[in-house]
Order: C-alpha cells, then structure tokens, then sequence
C-alpha cells in the first residue's frame, strides 16, 4: 500500500533519532535532535580511533580532544546549521541558537589554545581550520563552495582523526594518514545514505510506484520502503563506528 505523506497520516519526524513526542516538553526535544546523537557519537569515534593510533596514547589529551569536538560538531556546527534553514524545525530561537554556537565553539578554542602548550603551535592550524570548516560548511558561506560531499567528509571524517593524532603526537603519520582517508570514505557513505534519507523525511509528500521482479509479482514502492533500508544503514555504521572506538580506548588505556 502506498504511503501518502500529509493525506491521513502525520508528517514523519525530521530525523529517525527524534526524540518521542511522549517526552512533554518541546524544548528538550528540541535539544536532543539538536546534537544528532548518534551522528555526533559516530564523529567521535574518529577523535578516539585517531588517539589510539598513537605509540602511547595519553588519557587527558583525549579526554580534552573529544570535549573539544563535542563543542565544536555536536553543539556548535549543528547550532549553525539549525539557524542557516532550520532543518530539523526547533522551536530553538534564532537569539538561543547564535548564543549556543558563539559560547561552544569558543570553549572548543579556549581548549585547544590550553593545549597548545602541551602539545605545541603547531595545533593552532588544527583549531583555525577546525573553525573555519564548521562555521564556513554550516552556515554556507563563499556562495556555499564548501558545502558539498568531500568537505563534509574531510570535516567530519578526515579531520577529527588527524587532530586527535596530532593532539597526542605532535605530528603526523603514515598509518595515520591511512586511518584518515578510511574516516573519509566512511563519512563519504554517510553522505551519500544520509542525503536521500533526509529528502525523504523531511521534502517528500509521497513515493508511489512498483517494482516489477522477474517472476512477475509486483513490489509496492512507498516511502518507508525507500526509508528503512538507508536508515538501518546509517544506525548500524553508526553504532558499529561507536564500538570499534570503545573497544580501541579500552584495549589503550
């Protein structure tokens, strides 16, 4: 049977990890879709992966690296985002969401400068560009030139591996370069699972068609059809990243 979005039944949520409209009050589910949990977890699977594949792998300078992400992805850059075309439709206002991105990205710097003096002057490229990518690819800024597949790949792929690295060695290597175009290609997947899901939740009124197989039974295409598959995905990636980089802190600390 067909699914006709708006025609007798209610719009779906903007996002599969919506929090439940049993949860009475607006603004806490406002906040939790706000951090894209598992997306922003799944990010921080990169910082952790990164710092393990350090010679030695020093427990504060990852504690201080994932905070610092968490700052500036999980609670900046998506604070950008909302405001850029409001997405996910909170209720957040304009004013909250200016003050959330302002107050998360600059505790994200004043982390970083703190580590500087561990790890050396180097880290400042890490903090600039880490700021220029979250604020420039959220907000689309230069006619939104940076707002494409391989930068949010680069962004939230690449880098947060290569900055935890760096974090914990002063430098930069091989294997973790390596490392670091994996975290970019599975980012890529991301991109490409997560574009066509979002299209269908949040733009789409109806899917309506068949598919013919080669016995000749007939497959009704409606929009759950075209959803779950893209979104079992996206969870399994997601939760898989998560345990790979528990296990990897675990077995290095």
């Amino acid at each position: 049977m067909n699914e006709r979005i708006g025609a007798g039944r209610a719009p779906l949520p903007p996002a599969f990890y919506a929090a439940p409209t049993a949860i009475s009050r607006r603004r806490v589910r406002d906040l939790w879709i706000l951090l894209h949990p598992p997306y922003t977890l799944w990010h921080l699977s990169y910082v952790a992966i990164g710092a393990c594949l350090a010679p030695a792998v020093d427990g504060g300078r990852l504690a201080a690296t994932l905070l610092a992400f968490f700052l500036a992805v999980g609670v900046g850059a998506h604070s950008l985002d909302e405001l850029h075309d409001r997405p996910l439709g909170t209720s957040i206002s304009g004013r909250w969401l200016v003050v959330m991105a302002a107050g998360s990205l600059t505790g994200a710097v004043v982390l970083g400068l703190v580590g500087m003096a561990r790890v050396g002057a180097g880290l400042a490229v890490f903090i600039v560009a880490g700021v220029v990518l979250a604020v420039a690819y959220n907000l689309e800024l230069l006619g939104g030139r940076l707002h494409n597949d391989a930068t949010f790949a680069l962004a939230w792929g690449a880098f947060p591996l290569l900055t935890a690295y760096y974090a914990q060695t002063d430098s930069l290597s091989l294997p973790a370069l390596v490392a670091a175009g994996a975290a970019y290609g599975l980012s890529s997947a991301q991109r490409h699972l997560s574009t066509p899901a979002r299209t269908l939740r949040r733009r789409v009124e109806s899917a309506v068609g068949t598919v013919t197989l080669k016995d000749g039974s007939r497959v009704p295409i409606d929009v759950p059809w075209l959803l779950t598959p893209l979104e079992l995905a996206l969870r399994a990636m997601a939760w898989s990243m998560v345990a790979l980089a528990v296990a990897l802190v675990l077995a290095r600390t």
